[in-house]
């Protein structure tokens, strides 16, 4: 999705979550700086890590995952696609020995994780948004192969492919990398929400706030877009 596109959906979310573009754009601003001084990747070399397959799976953090895993396991040859996992997803992944080609987070999932799995050979796809600079500050000096975004403009080394929550984000950039085929794992949509999304949860699986329902709904929105406007097949487990 070209920016001037994007803009339009990202000032309706602006407006409708009472989040701040500056301070989004003040995130980008400082990873983009950490970014300079630590190293990241291009596009381009991203596409060459993952060229093996222009067919996708990506994993989501919802109620069906690990269903969806053992699913993928015992039916799929997963060599034959590149693994993505939204952010807490990766948890999940770990547990059942799967380690992810690429991770879309914003940094709130189980980080240890994260970090496990850019260790076995994850790229880790970090998101700038207001919400996390104390996070940006300290954390991603500490990933290899990091490829950066935004949401808001795009400046110097980050990027902007669309998308609103991980799981979204990371179908955009499956749609950048010249995915013909995204199979979607664990991407539920609706009003329930796991500990993988929230790893503070007192129950594996509770009810979903409003907050959450809302950023959900945004995600489903997003998906549909791709699949009615992107030269891509996007395959959902749960159908």
């Amino acid at each position: 999705m070209e920016f001037g596109l994007w803009e339009k959906y990202y000032e309706e979310i602006l407006d409708d979550f009472g989040f701040s573009r500056s301070g989004d754009e003040e995130s980008a601003k400082l990873l983009d700086e950490i970014l300079s001084t630590h190293g990241c990747l291009t596009l381009d070399e991203l596409s060459q890590i993952v060229c093996f397959s222009d067919k996708f799976i990506v994993f989501g953090a919802g109620p069906s995952l690990k269903e969806h895993i053992l699913i993928l396991k015992e039916n799929y040859d997963l060599k034959d696609y590149v693994l993505v996992s939204a952010d807490g997803a990766t948890t999940a992944m770990i547990e059942e020995k799967l380690v992810p080609d690429i991770v879309c987070t914003d940094l709130d999932g189980n980080l240890d994780d994260i970090l496990l799995a850019n260790i076995r050979g994850a790229n880790i796809a970090i998101h700038a948004h207001g919400d996390n600079m104390d996070k940006i500050a300290t954390l991603p000096s500490y990933f290899d192969s990091v490829i950066g975004t935004t949401q808001s403009q795009p400046v110097g080394n980050l990027y902007n492919f669309g998308g609103f929550t991980d799981g979204d984000r990371a179908l955009f950039l499956c749609v950048a990398l010249g995915a013909s085929q995204i199979t979607l794992a664990g991407m539920d949509f609706g009003d329930m929400v796991t500990k993988y999304s929230r790893p503070n949860l007192e129950e594996d699986v509770e009810e979903a706030d409003e907050f959450k329902r809302k950023k959900l709904m945004y995600a489903e929105k997003f998906t549909n877009w791709i699949a009615e406007n992107e030269s891509v097949d996007v395959v959902n487990l749960l159908e």
